[in-house]
């Protein structure tokens, strides 16, 4: 799932990065509109928000949504030179899993402080919602730059423009026979479902369990970074096996 690279990917692979990453991009922007009423998978909002600002002079206001742009900008910037400059020092499993990594501290950090530091001050509220920024971005940049920009997962406005025109071209009988535009569908589809499916568990664990659910998130996201650790383990024992049997 993250160990292989742009062209090089199935759309079995991208299903898999797609569906989990946009579940927990799902999971965490629903609970960061439960504890800091801010959207954090995505920054569409904040580009109206920044002029806004400005317009009514309100330069500590303008500031603060910069900074949050800024943030998911260098997570993106961040992922993606890790991927290029990573490749060749640590190998391109390891590159690839480093910008989920990354993301799991940030949830985890914002969980932690909430139970444990939290003062409910404006300027902590702006500060943990920026760290969530900065967590979506990574994945964002990860998952577009992997996958050849196929695979976005933190925002749904192109996704579901996508979507609307495949569903009009299938309205043609030659193009529902389309392999290609058939699989692009299961894809966005698969996608859309999972992002649902995040915030939907991400709002009721809300309700019962509160901040826990940033550790709910931060769970998804070691699922992420450790499957393919996992697949290659299993290669390795039946290679090994395998190995063991024709000296035998």
């Amino acid at each position: 799932m993250l160990r292989k690279y742009s062209n090089h990917r199935t759309n079995s692979d991208n299903i898999k990065l797609g569906a989990l990453t946009a579940f927990s991009a799902g999971m965490v922007n629903v609970i960061s509109v439960c504890v800091f009423f801010a959207f954090t998978s995505n920054i569409t909002g904040y580009y109206a928000v920044l002029p806004q600002e400005i317009a009514k002079g309100n330069w500590y206001q303008a500031a603060v949504v910069l900074l949050w742009i800024l943030l998911f900008f260098s997570g993106s910037l961040l992922s993606n030179l890790l991927i290029i400059h990573g490749k060749s020092r640590m190998g391109q499993y390891v590159s690839h899993a480093i910008p989920v990594i990354l993301e799991l501290l940030c949830v985890l950090f914002v969980g932690l402080y909430l139970d444990f530091f939290y003062g409910d001050s404006l300027q902590e509220t702006e500060f943990l919602v920026g760290a969530l920024l900065f967590a979506m971005g990574l994945q964002n940049g990860l998952t577009a730059s992997i996958s050849n920009s196929v695979v976005k997962t933190t925002h749904l406005t192109g996704l579901t423009t996508d979507l609307a025109i495949l569903v009009s071209m299938f309205t043609i009988q030659a193009n529902r026979s389309n392999k290609a535009l058939v699989d692009k569908f299961h894809l966005l589809l698969s996608i859309l479902g999972a992002y649902f499916a995040g915030g939907l568990l991400s709002g009721i664990c809300y309700v019962y369990y509160h901040n826990f659910t940033f550790y709910v998130a931060c769970f998804v996201l070691l699922i992420i970074a450790l499957y393919d650790f996992y697949k290659l383990a299993r290669v390795k024992q039946l290679f090994a096996h395998r190995k063991r049997a024709l000296v035998s």
